[in-house]
């Protein structure tokens, strides 16, 4: 084999011919990071400025994007991209420092493993500027300049026989930083992910093992989020005076797969950048710090329960099953158990919901789909979570009769949530065809349990494009039966939630538990179900369920085991949750943690023992533990978790 060095234009149509044949830790690395940082593109204008074959084209294509465009200035790799993207995207000839793409027309550009083949980088970002929108954003990746000179990485790919060495530029990550924001760019995000065990398994495949290891720990990639700098300039002068905070040292989340470790700032209750490294380099801190030291731990978005009843969260499991359906239930519960109903009406209905809210709260809930009415309580500033104000809902088709005017009152932009299939009976089985008879099943509905489901009713809802909402453990107590693993990854979009103590084991993180340990869902099916694909379905429009720049800053703390992000939150128990930071304000802490928060983030948390674990949450305590116990006594239970006052000593 032979080695050669290239300089003419003809080294990239040459390295088309096998650019999609040669596997590359470097290109996996990126994508598994990369996609998880990528904003939602449905309705924006995007352009991949040096696509190659299109690799990042063939993700986004799907995605629903305005218009995709992909530049490169070989024609071999515009032949190829042609191949893979047909008519999805449109595809020029040109090149990255000379743009054929009017001015502001651009609101999202991906430029990856390009700019170390540029000579200028000035070029490069002014034309990118010039072709943004106002607020546009930037994702540019590259091999790690650093690593690669400490490991003498070169870049060069073989064909037919020969190593064709690439001639590249070893701009700093500095300069790349530097240059971008002197050309009218802020930077908010700064990765820097290292290799992991996915990436191995290449280097092990092709006999390069020896290359991993000496790159153990190193940052093997770099991905810059920036944007035009005058909407986060305009933030920046109104936030002088509030309050950021800074979290540095632990590993945070990107996705189910992928995490790295750096910090996060967070500025009025948003995120305001993430980084390799604190503070984020080539930015300026404003306002006033509050630093919290994580190390040790790993960051995950807040959970989302897609299905709760709220003010049931001190009654106890009610009801001997197995039940045919939820109304055979319903009328047996309140025959039998009327004394015990009665007596948990009696606490005040402000007191059972806060009460359902730090059951959520303590097993790393930040937002809750309440399915009950609206009350001023739930969206008061001080609610210990964030419960979802802007949804339709029904209870039934056999207990609401206004069923079809709260469907046709729901605005096509947001969920209609409603009761289905709730049961092992044919009438239970009939529901979702009657709802569609009803016209009352489209891409806005929102199902909750639907364990008669079958094989033909999950072909109709799929069709509808509706959602279903899974609450496997209150489904096991009523009709010792909950949906299969088979039958649930064949619907194409399904999220969890907990129902109420009433019926269920406890809290979201008892239902996740049992729908991986007894029903086999994956890990990373589950941590979707409660981070993202929830937010989805429920048309969250904050950045809940994603940590990433402009994201409202909803996130939880736990130890971090080394496990994945998707691993860590299959394997969660309450006792784990030490950190749940709602809109950037502390709302829950462990005794070790709230010892290290500076005082002013100390303020207004209260202790509170569950199951004999004392845990600081922002909450009066002392009022809903005295409200609660004048009806119930002392053995108050939320959730099934023992709750007792706490001293602060």
């Amino acid at each position: 084999m032979t080695a050669t060095a290239l300089s003419s234009l003809d080294v990239f149509d040459t390295w088309a011919q096998v650019y999609d044949e040669q596997p590359n830790p470097l290109l996996m690395l990126e994508q598994r990071f990369l996609s998880q940082m990528l904003p939602d593109i449905n309705g924006l204008h995007v352009l991949d400025a040096g696509c190659g074959t299109g690799r990042w084209l063939q993700f986004l294509a799907p995605r629903g994007a305005a218009s995709l465009i992909g530049v490169d200035s070989s024609t071999e790799m515009l032949h190829r991209a042609a191949n893979k993207i047909g008519k999805a995207c449109s595809l020029r000839q040109g090149t990255c420092v000379a743009l054929p793409i009017p001015d502001g027309t651009i609101d999202l550009v991906v430029s990856s493993f390009v700019l170390s083949y540029l000579e200028s980088l000035k070029d490069f970002a002014r034309e990118l500027y010039r072709v943004t929108r106002p607020d546009g954003h930037i994702f540019l990746t590259d091999m790690h300049p650093d690593t690669a000179i400490t490991c003498d990485w070169t870049r060069s790919f073989t064909h037919d026989g020969s190593t064709e060495r690439l001639r590249v530029n070893g701009h700093s990550l500095q300069a790349i930083i530097d240059t971008f924001k002197a050309c009218g760019f802020v930077l908010l995000a700064n990765i820097q992910p290292t290799f992991e065990l996915e990436e191995r398994k290449i280097f092990e495949e092709n006999d390069k093992l020896p290359f991993y290891e000496e790159s153990a720990g190193l940052p093997a990639v770099y991905i810059l989020q920036l944007q035009k700098r005058l909407p986060l300039s305009k933030l920046s002068d109104a936030s002088e005076s509030s309050q950021a905070l800074h979290l540095s040292g632990a590993r945070y989340a990107l996705g189910p797969r992928s995490a790295t470790e750096g910090s996060i700032e967070v500025e009025r209750g948003h995120i305001r950048s993430l980084s390799a490294k604190w503070p984020l380099i080539g930015e300026p801190q404003t306002g006033r710090k509050e630093t919290v030291d994580l190390s040790g731990y790993i960051l995950l978005p807040g959970l989302i329960n897609a299905h709760d009843h709220l003010e049931f969260s001190l009654f106890p499991n009610l009801g001997v099953g197995p039940y045919l359906n939820s109304t055979e239930w319903a009328r047996e519960i309140h025959r039998t158990h009327a004394t015990t109903i009665a007596s948990h009406r009696k606490v005040p209905k402000q007191t059972r919901l806060r009460w359902g809210a730090i059951r959520n709260l303590l097993c790393g809930v930040t937002t809750v789909c309440h399915h009950n009415p609206l009350s001023r309580d739930l969206v008061a500033a001080d609610f210990p979570v964030r419960v979802l104000a802007r949804f339709g809902w029904a209870h039934s088709l056999a207990m609401d009769p206004n069923l079809l005017h709260n469907f046709d009152h729901t605005p096509p932009n947001l969920p209609f949530v409603v009761h289905a299939a709730e049961g092992v009976d044919a009438k239970s089985a009939q529901e979702i065809f009657d709802l569609d008879r009803l016209e009352l099943l489209d891409e806005r509905t929102v199902l909750v349990h639907g364990l008669a489901l079958n094989h033909k009713a999950i072909s109709l809802l799929n069709q509808r494009r509706s959602a279903l909402v899974i609450c496997p453990t209150s489904n096991q107590f009523l009709f010792h039966s909950a949906l299969s693993a088979t039958l649930i990854k064949s619907i194409h979009t399904v999220v969890l939630g907990s129902d109420s103590p009433l019926t269920s084991a406890g809290d979201l993180l008892d239902e996740i538990n049992f729908a991986r340990n007894e029903i086999g869902l994956d890990a990373e099916s589950l941590f979707d179900m409660v981070t993202a694909r929830s937010a989805s379905v429920l048309r969250l429009r904050n950045g809940e369920g994603r940590l990433r720049p402009g994201a409202v800053a909803d996130l939880i703390a736990v130890r971090d085991k080394g496990l994945t992000p998707a691993e860590t939150v299959a394997q969660l128990t309450v006792d784990q949750v030490e950190l749940v930071i709602l809109g950037g304000r502390v709302q829950l802490a462990s005794d070790s943690l709230f010892a290290s928060l500076p005082n002013s983030l100390q303020a207004g948390l209260q202790p509170l023992f569950v199951d004999g674990i004392r845990r600081w949450l922002r909450a009066p305590i002392d009022s809903l533990l005295a409200q609660a116990r004048k009806t119930l006594g002392r053995d108050l239970r939320v959730g099934g978790k023992k709750v007792e006052h706490a001293s602060a000593a």
